[in-house]
């Protein structure tokens, strides 16, 4: 699971966010968070899937938490991330 240390933006949208949240089915990430580099920004679940689509984070990129399961299982570290949009 992946625990959660909100970056500056997310703490202005959401200031009662706590400074660290362990992973778990309420944290804000979902199942599974994969790093983009050295980036604050992810590639990750969500515990509100009915959001996907509309912008409400810091600039992730999210995912339902089953399609994150199965993206985190198939690609390994370092792997090339291209976003299209």
């Amino acid at each position: 699971m992946a625990r959660l240390d909100p970056s500056p933006a997310m703490r202005k949208r959401v200031p009662d966010l706590p400074a660290y949240m362990p992973g778990g089915p309420d944290n804000p990430l979902g199942a599974r968070a994969l790093y983009i580099g050295s980036t604050l920004y992810r590639v990750h679940g969500t515990s509100e899937p009915w959001t996907i689509g509309q912008a409400v984070s810091s600039g992730c990129i999210r995912m339902t938490n089953e399609d994150v399961i199965d993206l985190y299982e198939r690609v390994q570290v370092g792997a090339r991330i291209v976003v299209n949009h």
